[in-house]
């Protein structure tokens, strides 16, 4: 069998090690990680499988959705293609996953499918196939969340973009003055190593495509979620 039904991803300990530019306060543009695959582009690759849950390196909470996938670590961008959503064509037929996990031992347009998206494309008994995927839109209803780290805290805070229907490109925050830039870490969270504050304050999430929503959040929580009040068009 050539499926990898037992790859392991990298813990989110040992790629938050790789990471660099920490400081909460850098500027605007400095975080490396960008806004995840270009929409429309197709890629070509390779597929196999995994016994996926919908967890992973991108840090998402499994939802019953299995339509999921790990990408390569050079396509995973520090975790920019969280969350992003890729047509994926193969010898069987076609399915859409979204990207939660990274799978550190694939190569370049490679992507590791769950088994029930794998099914789709592909019989179960090849294990490996041809394939190519052309990121897109995800089909995502209502608005984005904003959704806090364990142990989040004025002093040091982490906030995670989620139900987002483009790449998300950048987060900031602000209370009085500018905006400030929070780096995005491999683990899939926006970390402000200072904290935010106390109180109320104002975050700005850029897309891939330049699109920006801004809301006010009401404090830090600790493991909790905030809706937000709109979507990405």
């Amino acid at each position: 069998m050539l499926a990898r039904m037992n790859r392991r991803s990298a813990s989110p300990l040992a790629v938050s090690l790789a990471s660099t530019a920490l400081l909460a306060g850098v500027a605007c543009g400095d975080d490396p990680s960008g806004g995840g695959l270009p929409l429309g582009e197709q890629q070509k690759g390779i597929a196999t499988f995994y016994n996926a849950t919908g967890a992973g390196n991108c840090s998402f909470e499994p939802n019953g959705d299995l339509m999921v996938a790990a990408i390569n670590t050079a396509q995973y961008a520090r975790s920019a293609t969280c969350g992003q959503c890729v047509d994926v064509v193969g010898p069987k037929g076609t399915v859409r996953v979204r990207i939660v996990d990274q799978c550190p031992d694939c190569d370049k347009g490679h992507l590791d499918l769950s088994r029930e998206a794998f099914a789709k494309v592909a019989d179960m008994s090849l294990g490996r196939v041809d394939i190519s995927w052309t990121p897109v839109s995800c089909d995502v209803a209502g608005n984005i969340e904003y959704h806090f780290k364990d142990g989040s805290n004025p002093d040091w805070t982490a906030l995670q973009i989620r139900n987002h229907r483009l790449p998300i490109q950048k987060l900031e925050w602000k209370r009085d003055g500018d905006w400030k830039a929070i780096a995005r870490e491999d683990y899939n969270y926006f970390v402000a190593t200072s904290g935010v504050g106390t109180g109320s304050f104002q975050v700005r999430v850029t897309a891939s495509d330049g699109q920006q929503l801004t809301d006010t959040l009401p404090k830090v929580l600790d493991n909790a979620s905030v809706p937000g009040s709109a979507q990405f068009k």
